[in-house]
């Protein structure tokens, strides 16, 4: 029976199946409504002869059909009450939905039970794979990006970390959802570059895995048997935890010098005083030791002095354009 002139009064005029399934999941794994589809359908259909699921589709024993029906022809293949499912494309089958939604809205057929079934969807987190696909590709085939070294990019890393502050403190959400996607680009390239390191290499994966364990094992309060209820014993078994991780000689250890300056002595300062150390700010001539005094008083404060002081900026910067319009 063709579609343009079926019986109006057929009593089952089937269904119809658009299974789709994310890239981002591997093969194979889809959910149980969808293998109950597959399993009792009548015909599976697929575009795509290279599609990622087929070879497993037919591995577990469902026969499909290496097809790009119209929807014309679909709708005739489930006249009867027969169903058919078709597996989609990365393209999500645009013209065959158009063309169901074109004959649905014609009326002038009795249309299949059309459904729409994810069989796999994304995770939270799912994107990120998309990067690190990306991020391959480019070193791979980019002029540019094949020729950059942990060094080469270190300049970057410190001018994304700014323009990120800058935009949490313009409140400026867009441009700070930007910005934590360019700062991620940094750790995903200098991951990508360390895979070729020929002596100590290591990936993406064992970047997060790294970070992962060490969020587990300072959290005690979250993934163990410590407890905590305010942020300050928070704090402490953050302290404690590292503190037994680094086995440092110093607390002036892990303090990156390269910082800036204000950021560096509210560092130290802080340093000090969470070890209940007894050291006094050294004393002598010029704006160097007022500075220093001005960030151990701020940190003392709760203040930080690097951000006090942009702020600051930002405001003179404001009245100087304010007298120049």
């Amino acid at each position: 029976m063709n579609a343009k002139t079926a019986d109006p009064t057929a009593p089952d005029q089937g269904r119809i199946v658009l299974l789709t399934t994310s890239h981002r999941v591997a093969p194979g794994l889809l959910s149980w409504p969808a293998w109950q589809a597959l399993r009792t359908a009548d015909r599976v259909l697929c575009a795509d002869g290279a599609h990622p699921q087929l070879p497993y589709l037919r591995e577990a024993g469902i026969r499909v059909d290496e097809a790009a029906p119209t929807a014309e022809e679909l709708v005739d293949a489930c006249a009867g009450g027969r169903t058919a499912v078709v597996v989609a494309t990365g393209e999500g089958e645009p013209a065959l939905t158009d063309g169901l939604a074109r004959l649905a809205g014609s009326g002038r057929i009795r249309m299949p039970e059309l459904e729409l079934l994810p069989a796999s969807y994304d995770l939270p987190g799912a994107r990120l794979l998309d990067l690190v696909q990306v991020m391959d590709r480019i070193r791979l085939e980019c002029p540019w990006s094949s020729q950059r070294t942990h060094r080469g990019l270190a300049k970057y890393a410190i001018e994304e970390a700014y323009e990120l502050v800058e935009a949490i403190e313009d409140g400026d959400r867009d441009e700070l959802r930007e910005e934590l996607g360019d700062v991620l680009l940094q750790v995903v390239f200098h991951a990508r570059i360390a895979e070729e390191d020929p002596d100590a290499p290591f990936s993406v994966d064992d970047v997060a895995g790294t970070i992962v364990d060490k969020l587990i094992h300072r959290h005690p309060h979250v993934f163990g048997d410590e407890t905590a209820e305010t942020p300050e014993e928070v704090r402490a078994h953050w302290l404690r935890t590292k503190a037994a991780e680094k086995q440092r000689a110093s607390v002036t250890e892990g303090v990156p010098h390269g910082q800036p300056g204000l950021a560096l002595a509210a560092k130290l300062h802080s340093r000090v005083r969470t070890a209940h150390l007894d050291v006094p700010l050294p004393s002598g001539e010029g704006i160097g030791y007022e500075l220093l005094a001005l960030a151990a008083r701020a940190e003392t404060e709760g203040t930080d002095p690097e951000a006090a002081l942009r702020a600051a900026a930002r405001t003179y910067r404001d009245a100087i354009r304010a007298v120049e319009g």
